[in-house]
């Protein structure tokens, strides 16, 4: 059965966005290190090569993978495919309290990621409200 490889991103600045990705999940920063820098050196890549892609990922392997590759021209128009990121609640948070949701969305602007506006509507006998957003770059997600 298949599985979920790379979320993948074009990027202008694929460290900076991979930084970005990896302080919303709580990821360490990486960097090209030994001995997996010489092996991707070795191999026929130079410096230049590796300062055009970038990782964010889960040192435990529970969360998604997202790979920065170097994009070849600016971004145009609004994403086909977004992510949605979910703030965890307590068993005993009531459903009218956003104050998680809207300190998440605080440390997220805190990092770099731009509001684009707020959500509230009903979607059936579920009551939505999360908020539209924009990582450095202007790829969209929603915080929910």
């Amino acid at each position: 059965m298949p599985t979920l490889g790379n979320i993948t991103f074009y990027a202008n600045d694929p460290r900076r966005l991979a930084h970005f990705w990896a302080d919303v999940f709580g990821y360490p920063h990486e960097e090209w290190e030994e001995p997996l820098k010489s092996q991707l050196l070795e191999s026929g890549l130079t410096e230049e090569d590796l300062s055009k892609r970038a990782l964010a990922e889960d040192p435990e392997g529970r969360g998604p993978r997202f790979f920065f590759h170097h994009a070849d021209g600016a971004k145009e128009g609004r994403n086909r495919l977004h992510l949605d990121v979910n703030v965890a609640r307590g068993p005993d948070d009531p459903p009218s309290d956003h104050s998680k949701l809207d300190a998440e969305k605080d440390r997220l602007v805190a990092l770099g990621a731009m509001v684009v506006r707020l959500v509230e509507q009903e979607w059936g006998p579920w009551p939505e409200r999360y908020w539209q957003m924009q990582d450095p770059e202007g790829n969209e997600f929603c915080l929910q």
